[in-house]
């Protein structure tokens, strides 16, 4: 296994483990103080919305860096060279917001592991 395949592995169990915290905000748990600014503690209605649908986008986020590294073979016809590139800039800019989040418990938690994904994505994208 290459080392790109092998960073696209941990990017999906990263990604994994976010949408499932997503899932749990939109459930009603009351970790919303870790996501979209902090400013609920359990999300309002709209909120538990946008947390599913955001749990969707991680896990189609991971499944097209798996599908760059040849490590699944679904979706193949997905423009991954571009999508990887689109992701991975997502995911500078999502640092960056967690970074000057009002929240200091989205700051201390969600800032590491967004950079963490980014640094792994731009890895990817180096690498490719």
């Amino acid at each position: 296994m290459d080392i790109s395949s092998s960073l696209s592995i941990a990017v999906m169990a990263l990604l994994l483990l976010i949408a499932c915290f997503q899932l749990l905000l939109a459930l009603g748990l009351p970790f919303g103080e870790y996501a979209m600014g902090g400013f609920h503690t359990i999300l309002p209605k709209n909120l538990r919305v946008v947390s599913l649908i955001n749990a969707v986008i991680l896990l189609f986020i991971g499944l097209v860096f798996l599908v760059h590294t040849n490590k699944v073979t679904v979706l193949t016809f997905l423009p991954t060279s571009i999508l990887v590139w689109v992701f991975t800039v997502f995911l500078a800019l999502n640092t960056i917001a967690n970074a000057f989040s009002k929240s200091t418990k989205e700051r201390v938690v969600m800032t590491p592991i967004s950079g963490l994904l980014f640094i792994l994505c731009l890895m990817i994208v180096l690498l490719n």
